[in-house]
């Protein structure tokens, strides 16, 4: 992937989340996390409270989400309508989940943008992340958004690494992705859209839209 291709319009259909205002402001999906927290307070407060819940300080819930008791979550967050947040789920804050998600047993979640129809349903780590419209991550498959050396994250395009100045980055992972169980997407991965990624892999740069990544040596267009 170029960094042209890694701009918010090229993976991202924003009409599929409430975040649409702020993210069309920006030009690339990694300027938008510092700024995540603000941007729910702001749109939570506008929330009409025939339609939303507001059970704790800074959350909202939509009436039509099902949240098992057994999950935690801290504001600010909001989980929007017919989403389901199952059992153990752990949202410790910053998190803005679209509708129609499923957030499932242990999974945790820390300054992210979840658009509509997002799938992390089983044993998921997703933080300093944004998934598009349908992404779907396999159980066990996370988002490291620290670098072991502490050091800040730079994405790694063909036409040469792009410096975000960031030290907490996760994943920026496009519309109807996949991403394969047991996968790690390391810190400044960027997966763009329709693109699978095999079970078990190691993600380290950014990924062509509608490919099929099998190893760091093997991207494979959806066409051959």
């Amino acid at each position: 992937m170029k960094k042209k291709d890694a701009c918010i319009s090229e993976l991202y259909s924003l009409s599929h989340t409430a975040a649409e205002p702020y993210l069309k402001e920006l030009e690339y999906p990694w300027e938008a996390l510092s700024g995540i927290k603000s941007w729910i307070l702001e749109i939570g407060r506008t929330l009409p409270e025939d339609d939303w819940l507001h059970p704790a300080e800074d959350v909202w819930i939509h009436k039509t989400a099902n949240v098992f008791p057994s999950a935690y979550v801290k504001g600010p967050c909001i989980i929007g309508a017919g989403t389901e947040v199952r059992h153990c789920a752990f949202i410790r804050g910053s998190a803005l989940i679209g509708e129609n998600c499923v957030v499932g047993n242990s999974t945790e979640l820390k300054n992210v943008i979840l658009f509509d129809n997002v799938q992390v349903p089983h044993y998921n780590y997703v933080g300093d992340s944004i998934l598009g419209y349908k992404a779907h991550m396999g159980a066990g498959s996370i988002t490291s958004n620290v670098k072991s050396d502490k050091k800040l994250v730079s994405v790694h395009f063909e036409d040469g690494d792009c410096p975000t100045g960031i030290k907490k980055f996760g994943a920026m992972i496009g519309d109807n992705v996949e991403i394969g169980c047991g996968s790690v997407l390391n810190p400044g991965s960027v997966v763009g859209k329709e693109t699978s990624v095999y079970p078990l892999s190691s993600v380290r740069k950014a990924l062509d839209a509608g490919c099929i990544y099998k190893n760091q040596n093997e991207l494979t267009l959806r066409s051959e």
